[in-house]
């Protein structure tokens, strides 16, 4: 074996292992869904056994059953997708309108408006749940889509991404564009926003997640079923009788699936949304 060929077997053996490790990561992170799928499946009575089961005897459907039955899990991931959809659009408006005035005008305390934006970042969302629910009372969006949604309208985080994302852009494209007679809004609508699509959907997916997955205020801000979110279904099944545990799973990977799916047919705009500020001048 000649120095190219041990060079090429170098390189090969070092991908595979790369790969084998990157592999072992994602099962190890992946491990609590799966197990959490296959109790879905178990009877009570191999769930509460003093013996470690992993792989159910057979396909239990009973605990999907009463998941779907002992609560109204339709109605709640409904409300859910309403709740993280429209949250999701709004954030991309307000987040796309911040980014491009701090990526494309200059005005007085433009800096330290955005060191205050960044600085908000490291603010944990707990410490502000009172004073948001007093808030929201106050303008009596209690038991409302409104009051849900409203504290997810805007991310600071979203702000800065999209504002890198938005700083690989030519300033020279937008007074090409003003010489031809654009206005800043419609270079904004038709130019800018077209173009950075990979960005705008990384910013919605994982807005629509985030928003999917909250529990804490949505419990806070509604006192009636009808309006309850999917997150809230689980505690309503997560009872005193241990026999239950195999509902909560189930419930769990229901709720699961929607996240999922907007991952799976989305990934690759994920990915583009990535990469987009490192491949554009």
């Amino acid at each position: 074996m000649n120095t190219t060929q041990k060079i090429k077997a170098v390189k090969v053996l070092k991908s595979v292992l790369f790969q084998g490790f990157c592999i072992a990561i994602g099962l190890i992170l992946m491990a609590p869904i799966i197990y959490a799928l296959l109790v879905s499946f178990m009877q009570s009575s191999e769930i509460l056994t003093t013996e470690f089961n992993l792989i159910p005897d057979k396909l239990y459907l009973g605990n999907y059953i009463t998941a779907v039955t002992q609560t109204k899990m339709f109605r709640f991931m409904i409300n859910s997708f309403i709740v993280a959809f429209v949250s999701s659009i709004v954030r991309i408006i307000t987040s796309s309108l911040a980014a491009f005035g701090f990526a494309f005008f200059e005005f007085k305390g433009k800096g330290i408006l955005f060191f205050f934006v960044i600085a908000s970042m490291i603010i944990p969302t707990d410490v502000l749940v009172v004073q948001n629910y007093f808030t929201v009372a106050e303008l009596g969006l209690i038991n409302t889509y409104m009051g849900m949604m409203i504290v997810f309208f805007v991310s600071a985080m979203n702000i800065f991404i999209m504002r890198q994302n938005f700083l690989s852009y030519s300033k020279s494209l937008k007074e090409a564009a003003m010489v031809d007679g654009c206005s800043n809004f419609r270079f904004f609508l038709q130019i800018l926003l077209p173009s950075s699509s990979p960005i705008l959907f990384t910013v919605f997916i994982s807005s629509f997640v985030g928003t999917w997955n909250t529990y804490l205020w949505p419990l806070i801000v509604t006192n009636v079923n009808e309006m309850r979110t999917a997150q809230v279904a689980i505690t309503m099944l997560n009872v005193s009788d241990a026999s239950a545990y195999g509902v909560v799973m189930a419930a769990s990977i229901i709720i699961l699936i929607p996240s999922i799916l907007i991952f799976l047919l989305f990934q690759k705009k994920i990915v583009g949304g990535m990469m987009e500020g490192s491949v554009k001048e």
